[in-house]
């Protein structure tokens, strides 16, 4: 049997998350995430999603372009035991594995189909608006199902380190700079403070520096927007700073 395969992408995400920093560990986790997946070469076609805009989610089958060139070792440290303790790459959803393949929930929020003329030649883009994503911007999708809740919710399933919600709660506070940034981009983004919000509860950091005093000032990119934002306290988070990123403060 060969041990190759060749895979074609079928898609491209877009992402409101430019780089890795701050993706959610997990789809679902930050619902205020919104994108969209344009379909590309043979699959951007209408005949090719029929039928889907009757289910609510959809799996998303994707390769992880952002680590792929950095190879995988068969060890690997979860965040979720503290980055200490090592077990099998096949045991965890680590971004590092013997092939860069990863797999999402997300919601299927409605199927566009955009019309645009190119020259003298008519095209059509089919894409699907998503939420819930924990995707980068520009990662290659190279299959799509739907998500069908009885076979695939499996309530009494045993997930090891991973078997309940992380509980910890953080407190997020907007200082008057941030504050009036927000009501200045509520029209362009009406739920970005909600976003930052849902973002930042789930503590993107290094799993070493979580529950630990931590004064360092962080940066994130959202959309084309740079967000600042530092630890006040164990659990209380203080957004500083909102700036397009290509403005100099």
């Amino acid at each position: 049997m060969s041990q190759s395969i060749s895979l074609n992408y079928i898609g491209s995400v877009s992402s409101p998350y430019k780089e890795k920093f701050a993706i959610p560990r997990q789809p679902g986790l930050v619902t205020a995430a919104k994108g969209s997946i344009t379909l590309l070469g043979d699959a951007n076609t209408v005949d090719v999603i029929r039928g889907l805009e009757a289910f609510s989610h959809i799996w998303v089958i994707f390769v992880f372009h952002g680590t792929q060139d950095q190879g995988w070792k068969p060890l690997v440290r979860p965040p979720r035991l503290g980055g200490n303790a090592k077990i099998g790459t096949l045991a965890t959803r680590s971004t590092f594995r013997p092939n860069p393949i990863g797999m999402s929930v997300v919601k299927l929020d409605s199927i566009e189909v955009i019309n645009s003329l190119e020259s003298t030649t008519q095209t059509k883009s089919v894409i699907l608006n998503i939420s819930g994503l924990d995707l980068l911007d520009g990662t290659p999708v190279i299959d799509i199902k739907p998500y069908i809740p009885y076979s695939d919710a499996i309530v009494d399933a045993q997930a090891s380190y991973a078997q309940e919600t992380p509980s910890k709660e953080i407190s997020i506070s907007f200082n008057d700079e941030a504050t009036q940034t927000l009501k200045r981009l509520n029209k362009k983004y009406p739920e970005l403070k909600a976003f930052i919000c849902q973002v930042l509860e789930q503590d993107p950091r290094p799993a070493y520096k979580q529950n630990k005093k931590d004064d360092k000032v962080y940066g994130m990119a959202l959309y084309n927007l740079n967000i600042q934002w530092q630890f006040v306290s164990l659990y209380d988070i203080n957004v500083i700073n909102i700036n397009h990123k290509h403005d100099k403060h």
